[in-house]
């Protein structure tokens, strides 16, 4: 995994978003581990746009080849329901077989062992790291405190 964080912290939001990642604008991390492949997740913002989760599954198969876009799968919260998206071109290479028994780790360990699937393949072209992801943050809260003003 990667090492160091991002300490943020914006109206009544506060997260550390691991550095060596890039985020993308949909709320997910994408992280290159060493075998080549890249791992997904939600950010823990994402998480918490969501609520506590009940229950998700995925519509392709390991080995299908995915497109940035594509709904390849379903995530179900008390506060949502939401297709998912990929937000890789390639290859899909699983779901995390820990979430089966434990979905709360979605939200408990978001950016370690709550991960939400593996490809392998080409992250979207409008990744951004965690910079990117900072400026990306500050506009979605802003936009949704001025909605509530």
């Amino acid at each position: 995994m990667p090492e160091g964080s991002v300490r943020y912290k914006r109206s009544r939001f506060s997260t550390r978003l691991p550095k060596g990642r890039l985020y993308t604008a949909s709320h997910f991390w994408i992280w290159s581990d060493e075998g080549g492949g890249l791992q997904i997740g939600f950010t823990k913002f994402a998480t918490r746009m969501l609520g506590d989760l009940v229950e998700f599954g995925f519509e392709v198969e390991e080995g299908e080849t995915i497109e940035v876009g594509q709904i390849i799968g379903w995530v179900e919260g008390f506060k949502a329901a939401t297709d998912l998206f990929s937000v890789v071109e390639g290859r899909f290479a699983g779901g995390n077989p820990i979430l089966e028994g434990k979905i709360g780790l979605l939200r408990s360990d978001p950016y370690g062992r709550g991960w939400l699937y593996r490809a392998e393949g080409a992250p979207e072209v409008s990744s951004v790291n965690v910079e990117g992801y900072v400026e990306i943050l500050d506009t979605t809260i802003d936009r949704i405190r001025g909605s509530y003003e």
